[in-house]
């Protein structure tokens, strides 16, 4: 049902694909065949590129520039979550592989106390990228993990009176984030309105857990984010409605297709004007090749592939 859904099949072009992780998942998840193992897949000479830089505790170390050192930046933290983001989101790796364990483990190293994973900005709270790396855990396996647990109901403690979130940082200029970022971490002011930024990238944890994501507040909030879809941000770096459109696989910012894919993890419907809308949103910007345009990564040949075979998994979700 879901290829009738589009002006142009996209299936062609998916099959047509180089990268292996992306055969594998046109394959697995959208024709539900099961022609090849993901061991094979594991095998494969992108995932042994990336698993090649992986260090003893797990982590991979940032090449670039680190201006944000001296603050007390965890550059390591960042680049282990990239690249956790391509072993898990296009090469479906799990806690069976070795190498997953150990950045497991490094990422729940940067753990506080208080359950967040602390170091992105420095000491200061980052429920954004708590969601995001705590989405990719729990896709790996670790959904039972006390630890994941424990992010979760931290993230559920810092929502705001509306229901979502915001970086609490995001509430001063620049310049104070210079002196306060190795400082006791500073709490939101739960008044302010949510960042439907923010809150899409937290709720793509809850949408990946069996059993948080049928929780009350995590419903509201869900509710919050579809309410936002095409509007601009209240509360946010990322305000002008054209983020909507920016579009990434796997997920980095929230943008209308992880948007979507979260609604449809939610149950939301597709009979809903506001899925609707976005469903359509899809159907009209679709290139006569049956793809869609990805707005990042432009040295990925398969970069457009990803974001279609998301697109098309999305659909899948709300129309079978």
């Amino acid at each position: 049902m879901w290829r009738e859904y589009f002006l142009n099949d996209p299936l062609p072009a998916l099959l047509s694909a180089q990268d292996p992780g992306l055969c594998y998942s046109v394959e697995h998840v959208l024709l539900g065949r099961s022609n090849q193992n993901v061991h094979e897949i594991w095998r494969s000479k992108p995932v042994l590129r990336i698993l090649k830089g992986q260090q003893p505790d797990g982590s991979w170390r940032f090449k670039g520039s680190r201006p944000g050192e001296e603050f007390g930046e965890n550059y390591e933290l960042v680049e282990t979550w990239k690249m956790l983001r391509q072993l898990v989101g296009k090469y479906a790796f799990d806690r069976e592989h070795p190498a997953l364990q150990l950045a497991a483990e490094f990422v729940f190293s940067c753990q506080s106390a208080e359950g967040d994973i602390r170091g992105i900005l420095s000491n200061q709270y980052a429920p954004y990228y708590t969601g995001a790396l705590l989405e990719l855990l729990i896709e790996a396996g670790y959904e039972k993990d006390d630890r994941v647990q424990r992010g979760l109901d931290w993230l559920l403690s810092m929502r705001q009176n509306d229901g979502g979130w915001i970086i609490p940082l995001n509430m001063f200029k620049q310049t104070f984030y210079y002196g306060m970022a190795r400082k006791d971490p500073i709490p939101p002011d739960k008044s302010l309105p949510s960042s439907h930024m923010t809150t899409g990238m937290v709720l793509r944890a809850f949408s990946a857990h069996p059993d948080y994501r049928k929780k009350e507040e995590v419903l509201w909030a869900a509710e919050l984010l579809a309410s936002r879809l095409f509007k601009a941000d209240a509360f946010t770096f990322r305000q002008a409605p054209s983020y909507w459109f920016k579009l990434q696989y796997p997920y980095w910012w929230t943008n209308l297709l992880s948007a979507m894919d979260s609604l449809a993890a939610f149950r939301f419907k597709p009979q809903d004007p506001r899925i609707r809308a976005g469903l359509e949103w899809f159907r009209n910007n679709q290139n006569p090749s049956g793809t869609w345009n990805s707005s990042y990564d432009g040295k990925d040949p398969d970069a457009n592939g990803w974001i279609t075979f998301a697109v098309c998994r999305m659909v899948k979700s709300f129309l079978g």
